[in-house]
């Protein structure tokens, strides 16, 4: 699947045989890589194993069912999508090492769906020396959207506009004593930026600012200065286990304080995790709810995960309107697909309703959906809005 570099030399031949020749060879050397006359072959690095493998499989499995959906009716253009998917394990070194395999090993047209503030950072340098683009990385991060990174299309609103939307509405209900738990790295000082600003514009001091390690958490630590601190609500920056052993241990405390943690953590596998701890944590979104049908998104999504026995879940609707936004974009490449035509076809895409969901972007924008709400864990362990 690799494109060609050619320079043959065409042997003396007659007129319209040089013009067949020359016809073949150019459409040989055209070709990018990852594409054949029958398929698109895209490549994914994430973590299937290690601290976020239970919301990885529902994101992956919302994904796989449209992608599924997508070739059963003919693919695009007459090609189906292939997804090459390597596991990073969660670990940012590894992920910049899979996604330069994929590019330069495996050939992939595109890249799609990374998971992770610094994992997606790893490999920010390959998709430059490349010219490669990557479709929906999960991750909310800022330095993702400012400034544009032209190979870099985002599917989910911003982490900062989940923070301050929790920082709002703790404000408003009268819990103006507000702590913050971050895990020490990029999506933690992200989420910490945020925070702070959110604080500032509602006039609020932070009742504790607490960071832990990434690779090893001092859990016992970060919950023992929160509880300790004045706080009457806290949100948790960190990834879904991490985050489910400091709720299970503040609980175990018997602190009753209102907790929120971010939609990296919104998939049902991280709600089982809590156990009894799980009624009453708050939890942002950045996808529609999964079982709302008075859209026709909730009513797609439902068709198909119920076709491809797929959880429904904020994790896997996530996948899936990140698979649409692939597939749109290659729909607008052309008959023909190259990367820069993905890019221009992606950049079409003003105000393109996806159903109940609205994506934007443009030459100047990358952002995509700036979609947040909040929900709550119910007694029967199902999100509520």
């Amino acid at each position: 699947m690799r494109r060609l570099q050619c320079a043959w030399r065409l042997p003396r031949v007659p007129g319209l045989l040089t013009l067949l020749l020359l016809t073949s060879l150019s459409s040989s050397c055209l070709a990018e890589d990852g594409v054949t006359d029958n398929s698109i072959l895209i490549g994914q690095t994430v973590g299937l194993t290690g601290q976020i493998a239970g919301p990885v499989k529902e994101m992956n499995a919302g994904a796989a069912a449209y992608i599924a959906q997508i070739n059963k009716n003919g693919g695009i253009n007459g090609r189906k999508l292939e997804l090459r998917i390597l596991d990073d394990k969660f670990d940012p070194v590894l992920a910049a090492s899979n996604a330069e395999t994929l590019v330069k090993k495996e050939h992939v047209f595109a890249l799609f769906q990374s998971r992770g503030t610094p994992h997606t950072q790893a490999i920010l340098p390959i998709l430059s020396s490349n010219k490669i683009p990557l479709i929906a990385p999960s991750t909310g991060a800022t330095v993702f959207h400012t400034p544009v990174n032209r190979y870099v299309f985002n599917v989910r609103a911003k982490y900062q506009d989940e923070v301050r939307k929790a920082v709002e509405q703790f404000s408003t209900t009268g819990l103006k004593e507000i702590a913050l738990v971050h895990v020490d790295d990029s999506f933690g000082g992200d989420g910490l930026a945020g925070f702070n600003s959110a604080m500032a514009s509602f006039k609020l001091q932070p009742s504790a600012i607490v960071k832990y390690d990434r690779a090893k958490p001092d859990v016992a630590r970060a919950v023992d200065e929160v509880t300790k601190s004045a706080a009457k609500a806290t949100i948790i920056v960190g990834s879904a286990t991490t985050v489910s052993e400091i709720i299970r241990a503040i609980r175990a405390k018997g602190s009753v304080i209102q907790i929120m943690t971010l939609s990296n953590n919104a998939s049902q596998s991280f709600v089982d995790s809590l156990g009894p701890a799980a009624p009453g944590i708050i939890v942002s979104q950045i996808m529609p709810a999964p079982h709302l049908l008075s859209t026709v998104l909730g009513q797609e999504f439902k068709t198909i995960a119920k076709d491809a026995g797929v959880t429904v879940s904020y994790a896997a609707m996530e996948g899936f309107v990140s698979a649409k936004v692939l597939v749109e974009g290659l729909r607008r490449s052309g008959k023909t697909p190259t990367r820069e035509g993905l890019i221009r076809g992606l950049e079409s895409m003003h105000k393109a309703d996806l159903g109940g969901l609205t994506v934007t972007y443009s030459d100047h924008d990358h952002s995509g959906s700036e979609f947040v709400d909040l929900t709550i864990i119910g007694r029967d362990g199902k999100f509520v809005r």
